[in-house]
């Protein structure tokens, strides 16, 4: 657990309610088994606002536990101060003239919290633990919020990158095209629009992918269970492959053991399948092959892909579910994708309480093994 120093300003004018306070918090601990912190305190008095004032120049507490009424400056002008100058601290208001409108003043002001006097040093204890709580859930809201303000900046920047590529070939050929710049030949014409289509293809699949994403992440994907002719939808991401298939001159096979339906999302397993099948093919060799092998048990539903293709590296291995993550290499440069069929992949299979192994050599072929529970049934 760590171990931390929350600095506690205290303002008031009784010297006793500042000693009281100091010595109510000296070797006060408070752990925090949810953030794994253990903290201390280290307390400073302030007798008016106004040396509060300065000090806040030069440091600033966790915790202000401040009187409401002071000599000078009252603990109301210093709340409306921090909130002016956007001074962010965890303020307690302490008061012996306790009411409904001071407190609604305070709480409106900025106040985290209200304390009336006179109180004893357990309800002191009880407010500083909330207000510690408060303080490190601030800190991790910040925290996360930074964090994916980076992965949103990362993520733009991955998409950007990965839609230039495309639209300046596109460009390109359309340029080519439009000022005829390649001579008379209509076979070099028509070469070069079929190369826009694939690009055009590539971008397509890149939105689709990414929508399935994001809709995945954000938790508005549906998950309508159901219970599933798994031989049926397989086939049927065998059959819309076929084309493929052909044209990359792989051989494709199914072998079923699955006997009885399963019970999940039909759009899920043929999302899983297609982006499975999809890139066996893909990543393949020419006259190579790609099996699909299905098992079933009580409530478990295995899915087997082996290709007999490039392989994967124990390095490239790391890097496969990532977002936009592709194995770039001198053989698979030229095989175009979004890099988000596996991450997805990994993300449906995490729904279903599963899991999903790799097996590959590189030059010989690679096995994806998926394992899908039946846990949601109606």
């Amino acid at each position: 657990m760590n171990k931390g120093v929350f600095k506690v300003f205290v303002v008031d004018d009784e010297p006793g309610m500042c000693v009281g306070v100091k010595r109510t918090l000296d070797g006060f601990i408070v752990r925090m088994e949810d953030f794994q912190e253990e903290i201390i305190f280290d307390v400073e008095t302030y007798d008016a606002g106004e040396p509060l004032l300065e000090r806040l120049k030069e440091i600033r507490p966790h915790i202000l536990l401040l009187d409401s009424k002071l000599p000078g400056i009252s603990g109301l002008e210093i709340l409306e101060h921090l909130s002016r100058e956007k001074i962010e601290i965890c303020t307690v208001m302490i008061t012996a003239y306790a009411s409904i409108e001071t407190a609604i003043s305070a709480i409106k002001h900025g106040a985290f919290d209200f304390l009336a006097k006179p109180f004893a040093p357990d309800e002191l204890r009880v407010l500083v633990d909330k207000a510690v709580r408060h303080v490190l859930l601030l800190r991790q809201s910040r925290r996360l919020e930074q964090e994916r303000k980076k992965i949103r900046f990362e993520f733009i920047s991955v998409l950007a990158h990965e839609l230039k590529a495309p639209l300046s070939a596109i460009e390109s050929y359309v340029d080519i095209i439009r000022h005829r710049r390649a001579g008379e030949d209509e076979a070099t014409y028509a070469s070069m629009m079929d190369r826009v289509i694939v690009r055009v293809e590539g971008m397509r699949k890149l939105i689709y992918d990414l929508l399935d994403l994001t809709s995945i992440e954000s938790g508005q994907k549906t998950h309508k269970p159901e219970p599933v002719d798994v031989n049926q939808v397989v086939q049927g991401v065998i059959e819309s492959l076929h084309n493929q298939a052909i044209e990359a001159e792989v051989e494709l096979a199914i072998n079923s053991q699955v006997t009885s339906p399963f019970y999940l999302d039909i759009s899920d397993l043929y999302m899983i399948c297609t982006n499975l099948v999809s890139n066996a093919i893909k990543y393949n060799k020419r006259g190579g092959r790609v099996d699909v092998a299905l098992f079933q048990k009580p409530d478990q539903l295995e899915v087997r892909v082996t290709d007999t293709g490039l392989g994967i590296s124990d390095e490239e291995k790391k890097l496969l579910f990532k977002d936009f993550s592709r194995i770039k290499n001198e053989k698979t440069r030229h095989i175009l994708g979004s890099g988000l069929g596996l991450s997805i992949i990994k993300k449906l299979v995490h729904y279903y309480k599963g899991d999903i192994r790799v097996e590959s050599i590189p030059d010989v072929g690679t096995t994806f093994t998926i394992t899908l529970h039946q846990t949601h049934k109606a």
